[in-house]
């Protein structure tokens, strides 16, 4: 008898949580459709989650990282930061959305090149037009004992597009790109072999890159833009 009532007791106790977790599952749906009418087509929001403060919610839109309210009324841009940690939860959270599985990316459709042993791994985003990325590749001309992945994206021009398959058409693709991208020799060639931009431009897309240069480390970190050498040394060292 006692035992019949104990598992009675958990079977409400069971059922009130799951019928609390419904709520609110049905709370965040509600914010998640009254925010997509409101921002229309051309935003997709991804998800709305409890957010780190009692009432704000989390929502993700594209891959950026907003909050909002419990009536869907406000929209917030902004960085929440723990005073007692010191900690960027906002920072953090978009770190964690940049992430990539470094294991995915198809090395083959990418410019390889390896320095002394080669254990330090770095894959980069380029379009051949791209100031920054030139700007980048001098810079990585510091880096010993790497190996880099370099994916062309021609998303500037049509020009883009022409060089970057003369590029990976040439004989040796590494040097015809450092050439145009240190040098200022321009690729020559017909570009007119198979080549895997589209494939590239296609993972970019996936990716949400927006912008060349962008860089992945092997824990699947994103840095954005001409990063400098000393920023990507110290990544490289907390790396195992």
């Amino acid at each position: 008898m006692i035992l019949n009532k104990f598992l009675s007791a958990l079977t409400v106790i069971y059922l009130t949580l799951a019928s609390i977790g419904f709520a609110h599952a049905q709370s965040e749906q509600q914010i998640k459709t009254d925010l997509q009418k409101k921002l229309g087509a051309n935003a997709k929001v991804k998800s709305v989650t409890p957010g780190p403060i009692s009432g704000i919610y989390e929502v993700i839109v594209g891959n950026e990282v907003f909050y909002t309210d419990k009536n869907s009324k406000y929209l917030i841009q902004g960085e929440i930061i723990n005073l007692d940690t010191g900690k960027n939860i906002t920072e953090q959270r978009q770190t964690d959305l940049n992430r990539i599985k470094w294991s995915d990316l198809p090395q083959a459709n990418a410019i390889k090149t390896v320095r002394g042993n080669g254990t330090r791994q770095l894959a980069i985003f380029s379009d051949p037009n791209c100031g920054y990325c030139k700007r980048l590749e001098k810079s990585l001309q510091q880096l010993d004992n790497v190996t880099l992945y370099t994916y062309l994206i021609p998303i500037l021009s049509p020009d883009s597009t022409q060089k970057a398959k003369q590029i990976w058409c040439s004989s040796d693709p590494y040097k015809s790109y450092t050439d145009w991208m240190i040098n200022g020799i321009s690729p020559s060639g017909k570009g007119d072999c198979a080549t895997p931009l589209d494939k590239n431009l296609a993972l970019a897309k996936t990716y949400g890159i927006t912008g060349t240069p962008t860089l992945f480390f092997t824990d699947g970190s994103r840095f954005p833009g001409a990063v400098q050498i000393t920023d990507i040394e110290k990544k490289f060292s907390t790396l195992k």
